[in-house]
């Protein structure tokens, strides 16, 4: 339990040259502490009552969880209608700043996105394997996944997430965001560890892509990512000419084709063809530099392939 004073303090009062990014129910600050100890505070509050039940569940769920792909909670406020939870500050920022924002993914070379995938299967696998009921998330997407400093990955944001002895269709809203949410969720209410893999589907066509899973083609008119890039990810020869720019011809075709069939198997729309997480994570690992946290004896920066290079 922590001070409001000493949060209003850290924070400046809550300025706005602090904010470090606005979710649904309020925003995250960056707050200095005497002593020189940096985190990050999330306000929830406002008319709604639904932000009450998300700060009890993530308080809740992150007192329990102890993972280092997941962030850590340092503590928590409450103030007259305020909520406050305090993070372990994430200094990259979430993966969607990094890949949409004004850098638009420069800083993010083809290990380094294969490493953000990795550790976020990872997050995942501990909450789906791990935790005793299986959690599950309910809302992964790349603002929800943090950078730090070194571009480790962590999974925040819990105020979503269920454990899966409590996911009914009766009692359960359906949440989540667009372009990130399963099918069979969104139409009839179904809930399991496979629509988080969906998720991590969708957030692995954004680090190929550099897109965002929703894209605005017309006023009237939007087109999902998963739509747009199911029919190209399976033809070897349109595939290289999508990936994002940044990354484009930096990296081993055949580790291309193969992050590539992951994510086609994520995404399907049946949810028994999905792998699990598990299986996921296995087949990222052999991809991912030794320095990287995978297997893959490799220089950090591989030479770039050449345009010619036979798809074999």
């Amino acid at each position: 339990m922590m001070e409001y004073t000493s949060l209003e303090k850290a924070t400046g009062n809550f300025s706005d040259t602090n904010v470090l990014g606005v979710g649904g129910f309020g925003c995250v600050y960056k707050a200095n502490f005497d002593g020189g100890f940096v985190a990050a505070v999330k306000r929830l509050g406002g008319e709604d009552q639904e932000y009450e039940k998300e700060f009890e569940n993530e308080l809740d769920l992150l007192q329990r969880i102890r993972h280092s792909n997941i962030v850590s909670l340092v503590g928590f406020c409450i103030h007259e209608d305020y909520r406050f939870i305090v993070y372990e500050l994430m200094e990259n920022g979430s993966l969607e700043t990094q890949l949409h924002g004004p850098s638009h993914g420069s800083a993010l070379s083809w290990h380094i996105r294969m490493k953000i995938a990795l550790d976020t299967a990872r997050g995942l696998e501990y909450l789906h394997e791990h935790c005793s009921p299986p959690i599950i998330h309910r809302d992964l997407k790349s603002s929800n996944i943090l950078l730090d400093s070194d571009f480790n990955a962590k999974i925040s944001d819990f105020g979503l997430a269920v454990s899966s002895g409590n996911r009914s269709k009766g009692n359960l809203k359906l949440s989540g965001t667009l372009g990130y949410v399963a099918p069979e969720y969104l139409l009839d209410g179904k809930l399991t560890e496979k629509s988080d893999v969906y998720a991590f589907g969708v957030v692995l066509l954004e680090l190929l892509l550099g897109r965002r899973p929703i894209e605005k083609m017309a006023p009237s008119q939007c087109q999902s990512i998963v739509t747009w890039a199911m029919p190209q990810l399976i033809d070897r020869s349109k595939l290289p000419t999508i990936i994002d720019p940044v990354i484009k011809n930096t990296m081993d075709l055949k580790h291309l084709y193969q992050v590539a069939a992951v994510s086609v198997l994520c995404v399907q729309p049946e949810p028994s063809y999905r792998p699990l997480i598990t299986d996921v994570l296995h087949s990222l690992i052999p991809l991912v530099p030794m320095e990287l946290g995978g297997t893959l004896r490799a220089t950090l920066e591989s030479p770039r392939v050449s345009q010619h290079r036979s798809p074999c």
